[in-house]
């Protein structure tokens, strides 16, 4: 089946897919969900390894062939992963701890790690995600505070997991070749006990902020603080963040201290 330009699809090489699984390390008694499986190049030998195999493919002609094809573990879900209930998808079939897997579309790939963030904030929580994305993606996924790719989906990543780079892919691991570099990485998530609890508008807080990077923190915070009635000067003294600073130099930990001085 050719690849289909409105749905982003680049299809896994299969000499790719041995180092691809070995960068999973499944487990016998793993559950995966696996996004987009296209051919079934991972899904079908990630099968032969783990104890099920939860895949969501938005392209009908795709599902229907996967499904012929498919061992008993695998279980073909049809559906667009932006909008369709994940929750209930895994009710049906998942049990309590299971591992998200996939080769997300470039084009979508912030939207649909924001709907798996959702997983992880509202259940059922995946114990880990290991996505090929553009490598642009991953590199923003793990930047470090102060670098030019930290920003929005860094702190939103690493507030919820712990980012591991485990493989770069180069367009020729995919049929079509795309016209950039890949990289698979891996998210673990926190443990309940490891989770950093955050207010709840610390996510509009942290876009407003980085709306206005080039600004001093002062200024930048500013129209957040007078929108909710509050006082940006003294939420920054609370919170022992210097105000001269800039937006991109915060540490996740640093903007949880400012959104929760704001929230007192």
């Amino acid at each position: 089946m050719k690849a289909r330009k409105r749905f982003g699809q680049h299809f896994l090489e299969p000499a790719w897919v041995a180092k691809v699984l070995s960068a999973l390390s499944p487990h016998a008694t793993d559950t995966f969900l696996e996004i987009g499986p296209g051919r079934g190049a991972l899904t079908l030998p990630l099968a032969a390894r783990v104890h099920q195999v939860i895949a969501v493919e938005v392209d009908r002609d795709l599902a229907g062939d996967l499904r012929r094809r498919a061992p008993g573990n695998v279980r073909i879900v049809e559906g667009d992963v932006l909008v369709m209930d994940l929750a209930g998808a895994l009710a049906e079939a998942a049990p309590a701890a299971f591992r998200v897997a996939g080769n997300l579309p470039y084009n979508i790939s912030s939207p649909i790690l924001a709907r798996l963030f959702q997983l992880y904030d509202r259940g059922p929580r995946p114990v880990d995600l290991t996505l090929m994305l553009q490598r642009e993606v991953a590199d923003r996924l793990g930047a470090a505070a102060g670098t030019r790719e930290y920003g929005v989906l860094s702190i939103a990543a690493q507030r919820r997991a712990h980012v591991e780079r485990l493989l770069d892919l180069p367009p020729g691991a995919f049929r079509p070749a795309p016209k950039v570099h890949s990289a698979l990485i891996r998210l673990t998530f926190r443990t309940p006990d490891e989770a950093i609890a955050v207010p709840e508008d610390f996510d509009d807080l942290v876009r407003s902020v980085f709306g206005q990077r080039r600004k001093r923190l002062s200024n930048a915070l500013k129209p957040f603080a007078d929108g909710t009635g509050r006082s940006a000067a003294g939420a920054l003294d609370a919170a022992g963040v210097d105000p001269e600073r800039r937006p991109g130099t915060l540490s996740v930990r640093e903007f949880v201290a400012l959104a929760s001085a704001l929230a007192r």
